[in-house]
């Protein structure tokens, strides 16, 4: 039994042109990496194929120890509604409900408890009752990030969480994520531009020339 919680193998994607080829990858519980490189280096692409939402041209990839491409859309659906974590630049949150009830969207789908704990770290505790709408794009971020760690994810993969955020707001972003994947035997994929962001994991790889390359 693989204590990897994902690994890639061989993994090559292409559009109209090659994007990356025989990319290799793993990451285990409690660990936390970052993928830098330029816009259009396929980073958003590769994070996809990692997190169900892409099948690549070539390749395997193993998550929570299922060939994830071989599954039926049903077990790839329950591995998103109970396993992993998305979470993207931009909140995705339900328009007209209030930062409670968006969070309740996710636990009630995957039987869970809403974490006060991670509320107050977020520091967002006190906007519950407010409508997405009455809050900050910052709030709105923390109460999307709220929802996706309510649920209680074995993985997280993150697309530019923080950029959108000031550095203080982005700091505080990246302690809870760390702090939830070391408490939780869970693990971070972080896509990311910003440098800083990036050496707060305890990997760093960079994709370029088609090729993913651990530079920490």
């Amino acid at each position: 039994m693989s204590h990897f919680l994902l690994e890639a193998s061989n993994v090559s994607h292409s559009f109209d042109y090659p994007l990356f080829n025989h990319i290799d990858f793993k990451i285990a519980a409690k660990e936390s990496v970052a993928i830098v490189g330029r816009s259009g280096s396929g980073k958003s692409t590769l994070l996809h194929i990692f997190s169900t939402f892409m099948k690549p041209i070539d390749g395997s990839v193993s998550l929570l120890e299922h060939d994830l491409y071989a599954l039926s859309d049903g077990d790839i659906e329950s591995l998103r509604r109970y396993d992993v974590g998305i979470i993207f630049q931009f909140h995705y949150l339900f328009k007209g409900m209030s930062a409670l009830e968006n969070i309740e969207v996710a636990t009630m789908l995957s039987h869970e408890q809403i974490d006060d704990a991670i509320l107050k770290k977020l520091e967002i505790d006190h906007l519950m009752n407010h409508k997405t709408s009455e809050l900050s794009g910052g709030e709105q971020q923390r109460v999307s990030i709220a929802r996706v760690l309510s649920k209680k994810p074995r993985i997280i993969f993150a697309d530019e969480p923080t950029g959108n955020l000031d550095k203080e707001t982005a700091d505080l972003v990246m302690n809870v994520l760390i702090d939830y994947i070391k408490k939780t035997d869970g693990a971070l994929v972080l896509v990311t531009h910003d440098e800083s962001m990036a050496e707060r994991c305890g990997k760093v790889y960079k994709l370029e020339d088609k090729m993913l390359k651990e530079i920490k």
